[in-house]
């Protein structure tokens, strides 16, 4: 199967239940709040903080958090417009726990993501890893001084499984199709997952291989999971929309950046549409396939056959289905490949 720096002086004069109290000023004008920061201003804010920040997610209500490591930091965020969390790790430390596991505990069945909410490192073990796997894993954790904690994973890590509407592969196998998109020329292809592409040049409309929709232009597999197919008949109009399985479709006109909180849906062509939410991003997870970074979680199910499948929010293009682990029985855990890095590599864009 992969986030201004302007300050502020508080204000002497305090508030309550919306009444000035004592020494506050007769007559001075109101202090306007900030204006809500958005997921990708609160990223950005983050990034710019670097070190005195730890990730960004959405609370409770709907407000963008960002945590930090001092009063400093605190005081820009929340000019910023978004929430404040004070913790105790920072960005450089969580990279180095996160650096441990990649150097020894690259095992397939398991996978690993900040959790901003705790200032964490989590690290998930499937099924598979037991006895000395399982030692290798709680020794690098145990050198990173509580900055990883583990947690069972439900099944086991697969990438069979597969989102849209059903392709086929030349010479067998089912994936999904993800989205549509066209470059600057009018050149149209769809976009799926990588470990899909790289099984096949040729992808049919049918099982039975008779009606081609097109041939592979470009596979990135492992490391990344995202693979094109430019359309064989260029003439016919390819629609922009992902499948609701109901007899709908959602038009997609844009791609952006998931973030954490954020709700979002899934179409595959085998269970079609599942909702949830994502829970982490930039995830790595080590496939028994090879190991992919930056991946998008989520806590949406999904099976076999679904493949390459649309992860969207709303009308916006998020992701791409990469792999996961349990089923839509029972619940499981879905990573996706951000569709924004497969649009900017094979300079493409959603329509």
């Amino acid at each position: 199967m992969r986030p201004t720096r302007s300050t502020f002086r508080r204000a002497a004069t305090l508030v309550a239940a919306g009444t000035l109290v004592a020494g506050s000023l007769m007559g001075a004008p109101a202090q306007a709040a900030p204006a809500a920061a958005s997921p990708d201003a609160a990223a950005t804010l983050a990034e710019r903080l670097g070190d005195r920040a730890a990730g960004t997610y959405a609370g409770a209500n709907g407000k963008m958090v960002v945590a930090v490591t001092d009063a400093v930091a605190a005081r820009q965020v929340a000019a910023a417009g978004a929430t404040p969390k004070i913790v105790k790790r920072g960005a450089a430390e969580l990279n180095r726990a996160t650096a441990e596991l990649e150097r020894t505990a690259k095992i397939p069945g398991t996978a690993w993501w900040v959790d901003p909410a705790t200032n964490q490192v989590v690290v998930s073990v499937d099924s598979t890893v037991t006895g000395a796997k399982l030692e290798r894993v709680r020794a690098a954790a145990a050198r990173t001084n509580g900055a990883v904690r583990i947690e069972a994973e439900a099944g086991v890590l697969s990438t069979r499984i597969s989102g849209g509407q059903a392709i086929y592969a030349g010479g067998g196998g089912r994936c999904s199709l993800g989205f549509n998109v066209r470059n600057s020329s009018g050149v149209k292809y769809f976009l799926t997952a990588g470990h899909c592409t790289n099984i096949s040049s040729s992808w049919y409309s049918n099982s039975s291989q008779t009606t081609l929709l097109g041939t592979r232009a470009g596979s990135s597999f492992p490391g990344n999971d995202y693979g094109i197919v430019r359309y064989s008949n260029q003439t016919t109009t390819q629609p922009g929309n992902v499948y609701l399985w109901n007899g709908s479709y959602r038009d997609i006109t844009g791609a952006g950046n998931a973030f954490v909180g954020q709700s979002a849906q899934r179409s595959g062509s085998t269970t079609g549409l599942h909702s949830g939410s994502v829970t982490a991003l930039n995830a790595t997870v080590n496939y028994a396939e090879g190991s992919v970074s930056g991946l998008i979680r989520t806590n949406i199910c999904a099976q076999p056959g679904d493949s390459g499948g649309s992860l969207f929010s709303g009308s916006t293009a998020l992701g791409l289905t990469s792999g996961g682990s349990g089923n839509c029985t029972t619940g499981g855990t879905t990573y996706f490949q951000p569709v924004t890095e497969a649009l900017s590599v094979y300079g493409v864009s959603v329509y």
